[in-house]
């Protein structure tokens, strides 16, 4: 029987392959978005940025609060220690 469906669905091949990849983008992007030392790196960005006039005091704060969170996020989840991102 695994035979005949392969044979079956070979049409449907290239959108699971399409979702694969899809899903492999998604898990990177997740992967870098609550890394830590990115995170940090945003941190040291977004105070060069207010130092040089580039933004504004309350839209570092908003910013810097953001960052925070997900580095909260991440810390928090760590601690648990199910080592997956936060969806």
């Amino acid at each position: 029987m695994g035979l005949i469906s392969e044979v079956l669905l070979l049409p449907l091949a290239p959108a699971r392959g399409s979702g694969w990849v899809i899903q492999q983008v998604l898990r990177e992007a997740e992967r870098i978005y609550y890394d830590p030392s990115a995170i940090r790196a945003e941190l040291a960005r977004l105070e060069e940025q207010l130092e040089a006039g580039e933004i504004t005091e309350e839209e570092f704060d908003r910013q810097e609060d953001e960052l925070l969170d997900r580095l909260e996020t991440v810390m928090r989840t760590s601690a648990t220690g199910d080592g997956t991102a936060p969806q």
